[in-house]
């Protein structure tokens, strides 16, 4: 296994799903000969919605047939098969959970499989926190089950050279059992105070950075991950997301973003462990809105690469994609994906 990469900012309506989208399918038309598995760790699955066929293309019900399926195929599946044996994996086949979207979108390289996401892990997280604060002598509940797409993982890493994690924003369990199974974050940020105080929740709830008290310390997912000697994720890549012609240098949005690279500066300098990148110049990539063209390409579940210029119809409205704009958004997706 070459990477395991998880997409996940704890605010929500940064990009992150459509970043993920495009990246995945970028990286897997550049890498025909590799073997890439997308795991959607997120209740509203529209990651898997595009990879099925996005709005136009029936995407949705193409998931819930799958969601429909015995064993039900998703990560709703998975950890439904985990609640009765959170503590040891019971024998399973990791191709009860896993689709093969080009059979679906034809739009889709052939090299990704997808592990669909599923709303039933909103239903599922009551239990699945209750399983992991359990007090058993002998026994660290809560890694066990933190560990349990590790078990997944573990069943098919011989199949796969990347694996890419499309993460809730939220930081329930089903997140932390992902960034735990992840080994590398890309973190998408916007132009606005809010993701800067975003991406500074971020390094406290990873890293227990700048926690408000040292009471927190003893329960901090990080605390507890390198307790059970596992390793955390390094930060590989904040994506400057959905800039546009009017953040120049002297706008007050250039000004955010410019505190937000100070910010992770400082910590670049002080927690050097937690970053995969050395100079910080190397761990920012400026990525312009999509505007219309990724309305369109997000509407029929394709990536860039498939979409085509001059006008169309999406949901009974004539919309135009001009080929400024797709260059454009095919520049800043490469410089992405270069970074991977």
């Amino acid at each position: 296994m070459e990477a395991k990469y998880a997409f996940w900012n704890n605010k929500g309506g940064t990009g992150k799903t459509s970043l993920a989208f495009q990246a995945i399918t970028l990286y897997a038309e550049k890498h025909p000969k590799k073997r890439i598995l997308a795991i959607d760790v997120c209740p509203q699955a529209n990651l898997s919605e595009l990879l099925l066929g996005g709005l136009n293309n029936n995407g949705s019900e193409k998931l819930l047939g799958q969601q429909g399926l015995v064993p039900r195929c998703s990560i709703g599946g998975y950890f439904q098969l985990r609640l009765p044996a959170p503590y040891t994996p019971p024998p399973f086949s990791a191709e009860d959970f896993i689709t093969e979207p080009h059979r679906f979108n034809p739009g889709v390289p052939k090299n990704i499989d997808l592990v669909c996401g599923d709303p039933l892990l909103e239903l599922q997280a009551n239990a699945v926190n209750t399983l992991a604060n359990n007090q058993i002598p002998g026994t660290d509940p809560w890694i066990n089950v933190i560990d349990w797409l590790n078990h997944f993982v573990s069943k098919v890493e011989n199949d796969y050279d990347v694996i890419f994690f499309d993460c809730n924003p939220s930081f329930s369990l089903y997140t932390q059992i992902a960034l735990a199974t992840a080994d590398k974050l890309i973190l998408p940020v916007m132009a606005d105070d809010s993701s800067r105080r975003a991406i500074q929740n971020a390094f406290s709830l990873v890293y227990g950075l700048k926690l408000p008290s040292e009471i927190y310390a003893a329960y901090a997912f990080s605390t507890k991950l390198l307790k059970a000697g596992r390793q955390l994720p390094k930060v590989h890549v904040i994506a400057k997301n959905r800039l546009t012609q009017y953040m120049g240098a002297a706008s007050a949005y250039a000004a955010v973003l410019d505190a937000i690279q100070q910010d992770v500066a400082k910590l670049l300098k002080s927690h050097p462990d937690i970053f995969s990148f050395k100079k910080i110049d190397d761990g920012f990539v400026e990525i312009r809105d999509f505007q219309t063209t990724g309305v369109v390409a997000f509407a029929k579940g394709l990536p860039f690469s498939k979409l085509k210029i001059g006008k169309q119809s999406i949901n009974g409205h004539r919309v135009q994609v001009k080929d400024e704009y797709l260059t454009n958004a095919k520049h800043s997706m490469q410089r992405l994906v270069n970074c991977l």
